[in-house]
């Protein structure tokens, strides 16, 4: 079965816009489009339901069943239980708000393990630990291929190590880790796994509850959805971890780690990701549990976009001027393209921008990253990234561009 494209493609008014003809859009790694179900529940709470939720009138109650609708849908398609899943005004800022956690949870001399691949959400607020007394160890990216080497993994394992933070795939490198594998050595260790899943969920949800992952962080505003930053965190670890919320709502699991009020709206659109993803299934003939049609939209969309991603890999690779970060191996990978160029991936950006091809340079928050691979962080990389609704016309489009300005 091959994915619909035609289908897809009207479920996003972005074609539609004639401000956007004539543009293909290569920055989705940065945000995607939104999906109609989307913007049509978030238009419907502003209009009708833009009241404090949870008490006894309509409009109220309607709001509250719309914002715990989108937090039990999207659960179910993840694999995790409806309180597992809460919702915070970034994964930047949710990541944060757990490294405080973890600081009042964890003693001096215990250790936790970041690596140089992640966007520096997933590493950052981990790393500031070191000045609580918190040893921090580095998981190093090879720095000709940009691959974590899980054998070195193992070397930096030991009992005082508490958590072991990495991304399901880099935003610049692409490479999709071996996230189950990992866990299992971390667990083995006696560790807790935080997997920034922010790049890789775009492609498809993953079923968490078999990942082995005990949190798990995305961003809805890269999955077709609004500015929201999703985070799974399972039972066990939940409940162990200090309560970061109103004292009065420490025995919530999705409000332990949400110490801001949240956005109404926002939340409540985010059911109509679970509308979209639903939409996939059902005209695709998808059948099964939410977690069996979530894995086989996951699936169709994967090889539409592993399909389209090979022709770019090649061009890049067949070209002596231009280095591809991370594997040449479409399959490998997320469509997520980061090019070192002789020219600075800004000014390539800029210089694809009047052709049509919407696209960004520079070090997109993965400076770790970027320098441990030996890139000239003055000039950065230029990033191609697409998801399921890009079109082959799309790519041809692009290739046709890059030899123009490359």
């Amino acid at each position: 079965m091959e994915l619909d494209i035609n289908f897809v493609r009207a479920q996003f008014p972005a074609f539609e816009q004639a401000s956007l003809q004539g543009q293909a859009f290569f920055e989705n790694a940065g945000g995607s489009y939104t999906c109609r179900p989307v913007i049509e529940r978030l238009t419907r709470f502003y209009h009708e339901r833009k009241v404090q939720p949870y008490a006894p009138y309509e409009a109220s109650r309607l709001g509250g069943e719309e914002m715990d609708e989108a937090r039990l849908r999207l659960a179910a398609i993840l694999g995790v239980d409806t309180d597992e899943l809460s919702f915070g005004p970034s994964t930047t800022q949710n990541t944060y708000v757990l490294a405080q956690a973890f600081r009042q949870w964890m003693q001096p001399g215990d250790a936790i393990i970041v690596t140089n691949q992640d966007h520096e959400a997933n590493t950052g607020p981990w790393r500031r630990l070191a000045d609580e007394g918190i040893e921090v160890r580095e998981w190093r990216i090879d720095p000709e291929t940009g691959h974590l080497d899980t054998e070195q993994l193992e070397n930096l394992l030991d009992d005082k190590v508490r958590l072991v933070c990495f991304p399901h795939c880099s935003n610049v490198v692409g490479e999709i880790n071996p996230v189950t594998e990992i866990a299992a050595l971390a667990h083995a260790a006696g560790a807790f796994v935080c997997v920034d899943g922010v790049s890789y969920a775009p492609h498809g949800l993953p079923d968490v509850g078999t990942l082995g992952a005990d949190i798990y962080l995305f961003s809805t505003y890269k999955i077709y959805g609004p500015h929201q930053g999703g985070m799974v965190i399972r039972r066990a670890l939940g409940n162990m971890l200090p309560n970061q919320g109103h004292y009065f709502n420490a025995d919530t699991l999705y409000k332990r780690f949400t110490p801001a009020g949240p956005d109404h709206a926002q939340i409540a659109a985010c059911a109509g990701m679970a509308d979209y993803f639903d939409a996939l299934a059902d005209h695709h003939g998808l059948e099964g549990t939410a977690v069996a049609r979530g894995a086989g939209v996951h699936d169709l969309m994967r090889a539409h976009e592993t399909k389209l991603l090979q022709p770019v890999l090649d061009f890049a690779a067949a070209r002596n001027s231009v280095r591809l970060l991370g594997p040449k191996d479409a399959s490998m990978r997320a469509p997520t393209v980061a090019l070192a160029c002789e020219k600075a991936g800004a000014d390539l950006a800029t210089a694809l921008a009047p052709m049509g091809i919407m696209a960004g340079g520079g070090d997109f928050y993965a400076v770790r990253a970027l320098e441990a691979q030996g890139v000239d962080q003055a000039k950065g990389v230029l990033r191609l990234s697409f998801v399921h609704y890009t079109s082959r016309e799309e790519i041809d489009r692009l290739l046709t561009a890059l030899e123009t300005v490359l």
